[in-house]
């Protein structure tokens, strides 16, 4: 790939340009709009590829050729921060955003009063699962489309843009008619025919990462998304398969940092996953944010006892209540904005 910088101040009839030369000569252009310039990352362009042409082109600063297999995705390519837009809620900026809900929809009844409990304590996005991947074949497998209609209409119903996971690339089409966010999960991270799929989507696609996948190897999945033409990727660390046995996974806090410092792509965490118990959640999800997350995505359930997959690692109303509260001291002090309760919500959720 090559990278076209564009002087501060370039006009957008000489970023167009730019765009329309490199679209001539079979190159695809992604442009990147900072704050300050422009960015254009020309794919299928290498160090064989004359650009010189480019380089002379009124508005452009300098032609620089990236050799790395990280791309798109590098902080070469955007060094300021992604910032993820969904229904109001801006995932990478000064709000550190909690996402949360059931790990299954599984009534009605159940996800309402989820989302209602969720935006009540100040969580901005309803989680949900409607197609669910699990171990053995016995297990809940989720309502289907039943279930992404029951997510949207809850969410809706209290002003909540949702996330789901999409586990094949012939549902992606299925899924962006409902959910906010596409969910890749840690199984399908390395999905390429997935990835490809919702990279040619125009909706935020929250990425997790494998059980056994290094960051290099999660960063190279979001470059297919990224590759795809869709710049909307949230990275999640959910947490990886150690030595440990004590939790479920090992929560990997130090992918924050160093993924920050390779990558402009927000990065969120699920202590959830990544504990398995409940009691742990809570002491995970601060030192997420201590470490520099976006966010969190947590589960939560009315009965976690009752719950139709992952209740053991599910926050009852009143520990997700609580977690809530112990989080926006924190933040605060750390500069980062957690979303105040809700009283138009408050009451019905009691």
């Amino acid at each position: 790939m090559m990278i076209v910088t564009m002087q501060p101040g370039a006009s957008v009839a000489q970023i167009g340009a730019v765009l329309r030369h490199c679209q001539e000569r079979d190159l695809r252009p992604v442009p990147s709009h900072g704050t300050e310039r422009t960015v254009i990352g020309v794919i299928h362009a290498d160090q064989r590829t004359d650009l010189s042409a480019v380089a002379s082109l009124p508005g452009v600063d300098q032609v620089t050729p990236v050799s790395a297999a990280l791309q798109l995705v590098s902080r070469e390519f955007r060094d300021e921060p992604t910032v993820v837009h969904v229904g109001g809620v801006a995932i990478g900026g000064p709000e550190f955003v909690v996402m949360a809900g059931p790990c299954s929809v599984e009534t009605e009844a159940q996800i309402n009063a989820c989302a209602r409990q969720v935006g009540a304590c100040g969580g901005r996005i309803l989680r949900g699962g409607a197609y669910k991947p699990r171990t053995s074949p016995y297990s809940f497998q989720g309502l289907g489309e039943e279930g992404l209609q029951l997510l949207t209409a809850a969410g809706r119903a209290v002003g909540l843009p949702t996330v789901t996971e999409v586990m094949h690339p012939d549902l992606v089409e299925t899924v962006a008619r409902y959910a906010d966010i596409l969910q890749i999960g840690a199984r399908n991270v390395q999905n390429y025919a997935l990835l490809s799929a919702v990279g040619r989507v125009r909706k935020p696609v929250l990425l997790k990462r494998g059980l056994m996948t290094t960051i290099e190897e999660l960063l190279m999945a979001a470059e297919y998304i990224l590759a795809g033409g869709n710049g909307q990727v949230i990275l999640c660390e959910r947490g990886i398969r150690t030595f440990e046995t004590s939790v479920r996974n090992t929560l990997d806090v130090s992918a924050v940092p160093v993924i920050k410092s390779q990558s402009h792509l927000p990065v969120i965490l699920d202590p959830s996953h990544a504990a398995g118990k409940r009691e742990f959640v809570p002491a995970l999800a601060l030192a997420s944010l201590a470490a520099g997350a976006d966010g969190i995505m947590v589960e939560m359930h009315p009965v976690p006892e009752e719950a139709y997959s992952d209740g053991r690692q599910s926050l009852d109303f009143p520990g997700f209540a609580a977690l809530m509260d112990s989080l926006r001291p924190v933040g605060a002090a750390l500069g980062r904005h957690v979303a105040a309760v809700r009283p138009d919500l408050t009451e019905a959720s009691a």
